[in-house]
């Protein structure tokens, strides 16, 4: 009898997982097939293909997406943020149709922009930088002063961050996509909050949780090369970067309850850059939930200034 029900047992742990397999496939075949509805444009350069998305007109604005993001969900990012823009989106080195090179770094990536830039007969543009997308656009600002009108960094990640670090190198056999899969699937209002990495107390609106979701739909299907260059080189690199080189104008974002990235070294980053502005806000976690207009007129006010002009911090 006990053999009997064993058997049984295993047979429907079988099916289950069977099941949730057949929905994972299910899951990430829709995903794919939303990334094809994108119109998506890809530019040779030295460094391999640089796959870019854009939507709207008028002056361009450049945008530098996070970890485990694409140049869809880079436009998910700034829907609301840059809508009278035309918004530029590349996918960064390893993430969906563009290249990983050999011995990448976020300086060559840096070079890869301004190439895009190049081809896109493009002189001088705004540029808004996101989280793990903050080394490469910084580097942007280094190497290729002249093309960064003004630079606008969110969340970022910076020196003294705790995501300015290296990974441990067993996490690299992490299956990272079905474990978030398998989170937004079973618990999608857990989900939400650990990706908008926002603390408990903080109570999100229903619209808040339709965005997170949306977010996090949009990071599917992933893609290991590059995320694994965010987690394992490029974060890490930003610790090294001498910002009191930065020459163009800046403004750092940052909210007082991000959970994965840190306020603290977004202050101290804007004290060492001459003249930045700091925008600190109260609450919204890595996601600035909630602070979606704030940061717009913040943001277009600051790329509305002269290239030469300098602001005083910022709070809210």
């Amino acid at each position: 009898m006990t053999a009997s029900i064993l058997a049984g047992l295993a047979g429907a742990a079988a099916l289950a997982a069977s099941g949730v397999y057949l929905r994972y496939r299910r899951d990430l075949n829709a995903a794919r097939a939303r990334l094809a509805a994108v119109d998506r444009h890809v530019v040779s350069t030295r460094w391999g293909a640089v796959e870019y998305a854009e939507r709207g007109s008028s002056n361009p604005v450049l945008v530098v997406h996070g970890v485990f993001q694409n140049c869809l969900s880079g436009l998910v990012s700034v829907r609301d943020l840059c809508a009278d823009r035309r918004v530029i989106v590349p996918s960064r080195f390893g993430y969906l149709g563009s290249t990983m090179p050999p011995n990448a770094t976020p300086a060559a990536q840096a070079d890869a922009f301004a190439a895009l830039l190049d081809a896109l007969e493009i002189r001088q543009i705004d540029v808004v930088a996101f989280s793990a997308g903050t080394p490469s656009a910084l580097q942007l600002a280094l190497r290729h002063p002249g093309k960064v009108r003004h630079l606008a960094v969110l969340v970022g990640n910076l020196p003294g961050s705790p995501t300015a670090i290296v990974q441990p190198p067993w996490t690299k056999r992490v299956n990272r996509q079905f474990i978030m899969w398998a989170l937004r699937t079973f618990a999608p209002a857990t989900t939400a909050r650990m990706v908008g990495a926002v603390p408990k107390e903080f109570v999100m609106s229903d619209n808040d949780v339709r965005y997170v979701e949306e977010f996090i739909d949009s990071l599917f299907p992933m893609y290991p090369e590059g995320y694994n260059f965010d987690l394992f080189v490029s974060n890490a690199d930003v610790a090294n970067y001498t910002l009191e080189a930065i020459s163009v104008p800046t403004l750092i974002a940052h909210t007082k309850d991000d959970q994965l990235a840190s306020h603290q070294a977004s202050q101290r980053a804007a004290e060492r850059i001459a003249g930045a502005r700091f925008v600190s806000l109260e609450s919204g976690g890595h996601l600035m939930i909630g602070q979606t207009k704030i940061v717009r007129d913040q943001v277009a006010s600051f790329f509305a200034e002269r290239r030469d002009s300098r602001a005083e911090p910022v709070a809210s």
